[in-house]
């Protein structure tokens, strides 16, 4: 059964361009230069009960806008959607009692009231009964460990304690589809694995749908399998996490530590005849090595550059899915064209 089916779809927007000059305002005043921006060009897709699924891209590809046409905030220009069985915005009402919603640069929970009043509310809003509110929140609260944030106004709390009690007003109605915008976006470590836990026991426990949308992509690692690539508006990739690794990231990423400051150009000259690739690392002296092909070149270079600097220290590791999928965007249309071809 598939929870979202989209076919075709298509939104574009028009943008007001502005004349230069004093002559142009007044021109402008009385005729208006417009162009047509498509912010997601033709895309289909579909989501079966119970997938985790990731909707990847750079900023402008389009991720918020299809997230706000799939939850019935936009209407599209062209094309199908049906969510749950029903048309977001044409069925808005009836729709919007089987969804939960968190985006996280914005806010459903009042401002200047207690967490526990917004709850409330919400509980009102979506006519949940009193059973069915204190049997799913008791479980939602003390997983999230909101408890103690209860009767703090929204104001009053962090980012992090914020954004749980974001993800526990979505779920007051447990809904059997969840879309998550940047749910994590500047959390610590700590409150990130929390929410990441509490989102694979509600998927376990309640076969819910996740369509998560984020830049970062260890959320994508810990909870999906499947990824859709969204770029220019078009999905130039949609299938497993595992399938994009076997094609992508074959390699390894070697880290040197070096004893002493040292340039690309130094490296390079030592590597000169080998493919590798040099990243300069975020702290100290450190440099890391892609290489494309392990099995030939990985003991010629270690080899190399310890014979030509001093070694603190290395490590040796598969190249990370980050790295892989910032490799496609930065490698231009041919590989995205290569990416989409499988």
């Amino acid at each position: 059964m598939n929870v979202i089916e989209v076919e075709n779809l298509r939104k574009e927007f028009k943008s007001y361009s502005s004349r230069s000059g004093l002559k142009g305002a007044f021109r402008d005043l009385f005729t208006r230069n417009y162009k047509t921006i498509r912010a997601v060009h033709d895309i289909s897709f579909s989501v079966k009960k119970g997938e985790m699924v990731g909707y990847i891209g750079e900023n402008g590809a389009g991720k918020s806008t299809t997230i706000k046409m799939l939850t019935g905030i936009l209407t599209p220009t062209s094309g199908k959607v049906l969510v749950n069985g029903m048309n977001p915005h044409k069925e808005r009402e009836k729709f919007v009692r089987t969804i939960g919603v968190v985006f996280g640069q914005r806010s459903q929970l009042w401002w200047d009231i207690a967490v526990q009043e917004s709850f409330r509310l919400l509980k009102k809003v979506y006519q949940v009964s009193d059973q069915d509110y204190n049997e799913h929140m008791d479980h939602v609260i003390k997983t999230l460990d909101i408890e103690p944030l209860l009767d703090k106004p929204v104001r009053k709390l962090s980012l992090g304690q914020r954004m749980r009690c974001e993800l526990a007003a979505a779920l007051i109605h447990n809904p059997p589809l969840l879309f998550l915008d940047e749910p994590t976006i500047g959390l610590d470590v700590l409150v990130k694995l929390k929410i990441r836990q509490f989102l694979k026991e509600i998927n376990e426990k309640y076969q819910t749908t996740i369509l998560l949308t984020t830049h970062d992509l260890s959320d994508i690692e810990a909870l999906c399998e499947r990824v859709v690539m969204l770029d220019e508006g078009k999905i130039i990739y949609d299938g497993s996490l595992e399938h994009l690794r076997k094609h992508w990231g074959e390699g390894k990423q070697i880290e040197f530590q070096f004893g002493n400051e040292i340039e690309k150009e130094r490296l390079a000259m030592i590597t000169f005849n080998l493919n590798v690739h040099w990243i300069k690392g975020e702290r100290g002296n450190i440099w890391i090595a892609q290489v494309a092909n392990p099995k030939e070149d990985m003991s010629e270079l270690i080899s190399r550059v310890v014979a030509a600097e001093k070694i603190i220290d290395l490590s040796i590791q598969e190249i990370s899915t980050e790295e892989i999928i910032r490799n496609i965007y930065e490698k231009g249309e041919a590989t995205k064209q290569e990416v989409y071809s499988f």
